[in-house]
């Protein structure tokens, strides 16, 4: 069946424009699936059955892989059987009847202001490192990038003087972004000299934000700086995630009165459902703002 998990692959890169990241987890989940079959000596597609499957999701679920890891399984698993009925492959789908596993919505972790204020000033410093980092730190939080977003993120896509970027998301889809005057100064700062400084005699492949050896900044390192930077700042380091600076930039402006279909479009989210979990971040203040206002709230 592999062939038929490369043309489903191949059909969802095409079509769904999904990004690389996106298609590799869906190609793991079914390598994964492909050798559990194989395990029982289940050769064709048109052998599996309902039950079958339900005994595979039970085991993923024994072996302790996430929920989250555990609900995508299941979402590849019905996306193929899917695709095979359409091919003519199967007559019936037998993961059509697959319960969905109910997910806990995990509030996303946030800074509050004074511990970003902490964390920015901690990127303070006349070195090149300095600078790079207070620009990337300043624009992650300044435009709510994800980090994929972030690192590959060229220098042209900048416009500093009218203050836009502009962002290749998930899909290959453009956003178009404000910028802040202090993530602007940041980012002139880091273009003045240090770029260049970091970047040596290496050939200039136009991605904006490079590394100590001048190679492009990868996921990692970035997840490396915010780690450094956040100890400097005297932050709990076990409380820092790839995503923190993009979670801090929604909840912030939620915080502060934006529309949830603004936050959906800056955030690039598809569907404004996957911005709602913002809504609940701040029942605190809410409360607040219930007492202070409402007649009979005190």
């Amino acid at each position: 069946m592999h062939d038929l998990v490369d043309r489903h692959l191949l059909r969802l890169q095409l079509e769904r424009r999904l990004a690389r990241n996106t298609l590799a987890a869906y190609g793991s989940d079914l390598a994964r699936h492909l050798a559990w079959l194989h395990d029982r000596a289940i050769v064709g597609a048109g052998e599996v059955t309902p039950q079958q499957l339900r005994e595979y999701l039970a085991e993923l679920h024994e072996a302790g892989l996430a929920p989250r890891s555990r609900a995508r399984a299941r979402a590849t698993l019905r996306g193929f059987y899917s695709f095979l009925v359409q091919e003519g492959v199967l007559q019936s789908d037998p993961a059509r009847e697959i319960e969905a596993p109910r997910l806990r919505r995990d509030l996303p972790r946030s800074l509050r202001e004074d511990d970003l204020d902490r964390l920015l000033a901690a990127a303070g410093g006349p070195a090149s490192s300095d600078r790079r980092d207070r620009a990337l730190l300043e624009l992650a939080y300044g435009a709510g990038l994800r980090v994929s977003e972030l690192v590959a993120l060229r220098s042209d896509q900048l416009d500093l003087e009218d203050r836009w970027v502009r962002v290749i998301g998930k899909g290959s889809k453009e956003r178009i972004l404000p910028l802040g005057r202090q993530a602007s100064e940041a980012l002139r700062g880091y273009l003045a000299t240090a770029r260049a400084e970091l970047l040596g005699k290496r050939t200039d492949d136009g991605v904006l934000f490079r590394n100590a050896r001048g190679g492009p900044l990868s996921r990692m390192g970035f997840w490396r700086i915010l780690r450094q930077r956040g100890t400097r700042g005297g932050l709990d380091v076990s409380q820092l995630h790839p995503h923190l600076l993009r979670h801090t930039y929604a909840t912030h402006l939620v915080e502060r009165g934006a529309s949830l279909r603004v936050v959906q479009e800056l955030l690039g989210h598809a569907q404004v459902k996957t911005t709602e979990i913002y809504t609940a971040v701040d029942r605190d203040r809410l409360r607040q703002v219930h007492e202070t206002c409402h007649p009979r709230g005190g």
